[in-house]
């Protein structure tokens, strides 16, 4: 499988907290990306509505970040386990309470959002799409910090290789073969571009403005472009679907959406 390996590969250790209490107890790494894409998207949402490109008003955007908070959380954690293991919701019957053991889907965190966006914008009397667009844009912050995380924790490896860069994941169960840092591709990709291609549509076009609905469209059909980029680098956590990756087979359900979205704002602006 490997056709040649260097004299030495970078051994992970995993990482999982920036201070610790005990075993178990302690600030993670992996709770503080979440809370550091929350702290970024406030940052953004109150700097588009300073510049005068957001719908949502500063007495409105707390309100909206609770919602988020809520959407991204509960989203996100029934989607680990319907997505991804069903076997294990009620195994113990409190496992969706669990947090401390990890386990959040994105897909599922969309979905929250989505939800949560939808209730936010009508008990509001704003317009979906017009807060969608804006919320789309800050959610790159959270997914590259949370993907280092990831990295930090040693989980979510990719497969194995004999790239220069690749990583031994053995003290997380990777084994002792150099595998592809897959988690710092999420990272650039789901993150650091992503997040780079949002703010450029947002802040050096019209388009939100025109059509009400497109960027929201873009950043969905992106984001998947990007993660099954990144599913052919990283080693499978279940069971797959069609011959294909859990993560890249529920993207294409997010490309399709996209591209609907997209198609919709085109139409209603014609």
């Amino acid at each position: 499988m490997l056709g040649w390996l260097p004299i030495a590969y970078w051994e992970h250790t995993p990482h999982p907290f920036l201070i610790r209490f005990s075993e178990t107890l302690g600030i993670r790494y992996y709770g503080l990306g979440y809370l550091l894409g929350f702290v970024a998207a406030y940052w953004l949402l109150n700097r588009y509505h300073r510049a005068g490109r957001s719908p949502v008003a500063p007495v409105q955007i707390m309100d909206l970040m609770m919602f988020m908070v809520v959407g991204v959380m509960a989203g996100g954690r029934l989607g680990y386990f319907l997505l991804y293991h069903p076997e294990d919701l009620f195994h113990p019957p409190w496992a969706f309470f669990q947090v401390w053991k990890g386990g959040m889907a994105s897909h599922g965190g969309f979905i929250g959002v989505i939800l949560a966006a939808w209730w936010f914008t009508r008990s509001r009397k704003l317009s979906f799409l017009k807060v969608t667009d804006v919320i789309v844009t800050t959610v790159p912050v959270g997914l590259g910090i949370v993907r280092i995380a990831n990295f930090l924790n040693g989980e979510l490896w990719g497969k194995t290789t004999d790239v220069p860069w690749g990583v031994i994941f053995e003290q997380t169960g990777g084994g002792n073969l150099p595998r592809h840092p897959s988690q710092l591709y999420e990272a650039a990709l789901e993150g650091l571009l992503l997040l780079a291609f949002m703010q450029w549509r947002f802040w050096k076009s019209d388009v939100a403005r025109r059509q009400p609905g497109r960027i929201s469209g873009e950043f969905l059909a992106a984001y998947a472009l990007a993660r099954v980029v990144c599913e052919i680098f990283r080693e499978p956590d279940a069971a797959l679907i069609l011959g294909l990756s859990r993560g890249m087979f529920y993207s294409l359900f997010l490309a399709v959406g996209g591209l609907a979205v997209m198609a919709l704002a085109k139409r209603r602006t014609a």
